[in-house]
C-alpha cells in the first residue's frame, strides 16, 4: 500500500517522513518506448538546404542564401619569360590593323588568358585616362606588373619595335600610291572594319559591368551620357573624361565604403 505524506512546506518537512521518491521504472512501465509517436524527418524537395527547419526552441529557421554574384577570380596565367612576353605583344601589335581594342582583347583576354574580362575592363579604363596611346599604357602596366621595371621596358619594345618598321615601310608605299582611287577605297573600306571590330569587342565586354559595384543601370547612364557628350554634343573629350570619370568615381566610392 503506498503511503504518501502530505507536507507543509512552509513549515519544512517533519522528522521521520520521507518524500516520495519514484523509481526510474516507475512512469516507464506506464508509458513504454513502443508506444512513443516516432519522429519524422522530412524528405523529397524539403530536406534540400534551402527548406525551413525547427530549432531548438520550436522556432522556424530559414538558411541564408547570398545575393551578391562572387568575386571574379583571378586566371592565375601570365607569361613565363620575358622573350614570351616581347613576342606576344609584338605579335598583337602586327594585328592592329584597324581596331587595336578588338585584337588586345582577343589576345590578352580569350587566347592566351592572361587576364580576365574584369581585369581588362577595368586596365583599360586607367590606360584610356593616362597620356599617350592607350595600347603603349596598358602594355606599361601589364610589363611592370609581371616583371618589374625589365618588363615594362621589354613591354614597350615589343609593342613599338616591329611594328614601327611596318609603319615607315607603309608610309613609303602610300607616298607613291596614295592618290590612286583604289588605295583610297581600300582605307575607306578599312575604317568600316575598325569601326564594327570596335563595336564587337564593346558588347562582348558588356558581361563584365554585371560585377561591377555600381550595376547595370548607373553603368548604362553613364555609357549613354559619354555617347551623347562626345558624339552628339561634341564635348572635348578630356572634359568629359574629367566630369563623368569624377562622377563614376564617387558612386563607386559610396557603393564600396562601408
Amino acid at each position: 500500500m503506498l503511503r504518501v505524506a502530505l507536507v507543509n512546506f512552509s513549515r519544512g518537512e517533519p522528522e521521520g517522513v520521507s518524500r516520495l521518491q519514484p523509481s526510474p521504472g516507475f512512469l516507464s512501465s506506464f508509458f513504454p518506448r513502443r508506444l512513443r509517436p516516432p519522429r519524422l524527418r522530412p524528405r523529397g524537395i524539403f530536406s534540400g538546404p534551402g527548406c525551413p527547419c525547427r530549432a531548438a526552441d520550436n522556432r522556424t529557421v530559414t538558411p541564408s542564401i547570398p545575393t551578391t554574384a562572387p568575386a571574379p577570380q583571378a586566371t592565375g596565367l601570365r607569361p613565363e619569360t620575358l622573350s614570351q612576353l616581347f613576342l606576344a605583344l609584338t605579335w598583337m601589335a602586327l594585328q592592329g590593323f584597324g581596331g587595336v581594342l578588338a585584337v588586345v582583347q582577343r589576345e590578352l583576354v580569350e587566347r592566351r588568358r592572361w587576364m580576365t574580362r574584369e581585369e581588362f575592363v577595368e586596365d583599360w579604363a586607367v590606360a584610356q585616362l593616362l597620356p599617350g596611346p592607350n595600347v603603349v599604357n596598358l602594355s606599361l602596366m601589364l610589363g611592370h606588373r609581371w616583371f618589374g621595371l625589365r618588363g615594362a621596358v621589354v613591354a614597350l619594345a615589343g609593342i613599338l619595335t616591329v611594328p614601327m618598321f611596318v609603319v615607315l615601310a607603309l608610309a613609303l608605299a602610300y607616298a607613291q600610291w596614295g592618290q590612286h582611287p583604289q588605295a583610297a577605297a581600300a582605307l575607306r573600306g578599312m575604317g568600316a572594319v575598325a569601326a564594327g571590330l570596335i563595336t564587337a569587342t564593346g558588347l562582348k565586354l558588356l558581361g563584365a559591368l554585371g560585377r561591377n559595384p555600381l550595376g547595370r543601370g548607373w553603368c548604362a547612364m553613364l555609357a549613354v551620357a559619354t555617347f551623347l557628350a562626345i558624339a552628339v554634343l561634341r564635348v572635348p573629350l578630356a572634359v568629359v573624361l574629367v566630369v563623368l570619370g569624377c562622377v563614376a568615381f564617387a558612386l563607386t566610392w559610396r557603393r564600396i565604403t562601408p
